[in-house]
């Protein structure tokens, strides 16, 4: 990671950084890949419905990642009746193009209940599932479709990691493969003023750092966060619910004004 950051366009961590982003991850990754994932996927159900006039959120996990990952999430989500679902991406070694289906079913289902185009937050591969589904949809189908979508350490440019990587997915996601440029070239140039990239110069799975930045779209450091812990992270939580409110009937409890604005740096 250090090496793969050492020429990479984006500024390195502050001193401390590093080491808060390392015990973050220790914290999470744990929890996520031992408990949620294999006994919990399962614990909280989609919901579709909310007040009239919420807009809906699809959380999309990322590679060897199940709906789990999003519990915490649809936890608040609930509690602020925000009508909230999760999919689960398989095959998990499959080809990131074969995912489209299930975001797709899901975009489909929440707008139908809830009447509002929902706003969609990918972790990590997810992302990218996300834009095969757009291209696979049609991109002017696909806008008019969704409201926002949020990516969180997701490789938009491939990640240096997965060089290691054998299976499908894994390839696609290689710096500078095929499949990711022609996932570029096929997309329209304006489409991305509908995408916001989270990203972390401490992310130990996406990296170098500019690799979760698309440009067009627009970009927001998370300091200090590992990759899953990223999903954690208060600061995108807060702009994922922002996105939420700003155009939907406010929830109990949720309002423009208590979201604390996210501080760009």
């Amino acid at each position: 990671m250090f090496h793969a950051n050492h020429r990479d366009t984006q500024p390195g961590p502050r001193p401390g950084a590093t080491v808060r982003a390392w015990w973050g991850e220790v914290r999470s990754g744990p929890r996520v890949f031992c408990w949620l994932q294999p006994f919990r996927s399962r614990a909280h159900p989609d919901r579709w419905c909310g007040p009239p006039g919420q807009r809906g959120v699809v959380l999309i996990h990322g590679f060897v990642c199940n709906r789990g990952l999003w519990n915490t999430w649809l936890t608040r989500f609930e509690h602020l009746s925000i009508p909230c679902a999760a999919v689960n991406l398989e095959p998990v070694f499959g080809d990131i193009d074969d995912y489209a289906s299930a975001i797709g079913q899901a975009v489909i289902e929440m707008t139908r209940q809830t009447g509002c185009p929902p706003v969609l937050v990918a972790h990590s591969m997810g992302g990218l599932a996300v834009r095969a589904w757009m291209r696979a949809h049609g991109h002017a189908l696909a806008l008019d479709a969704i409201h926002q979508v949020v990516t969180i350490g997701t490789p938009h440019a491939g990640t240096a990691l997965a060089r290691f990587g054998l299976t499908t997915n894994a390839r696609q996601m290689r710096r500078d493969s095929e499949w990711l440029r022609q996932l570029a070239e096929q997309e329209p140039s304006d489409w991305r003023g509908k995408l916001t990239t989270l990203y972390s110069q401490c992310d130990n799975i996406v990296f170098p750092a500019s690799s979760a930045i698309l440009k067009g779209a627009d970009p927001l450091l998370i300091p200090g966060t590992a990759h899953v812990h990223m999903v954690e992270h208060p600061l995108v939580f807060k702009t994922v619910t922002a996105w939420l409110v700003s155009a939907s009937a406010h929830p109990a409890g949720v309002t423009k004004a208590n979201i604390t604005g996210p501080a760009r740096s």
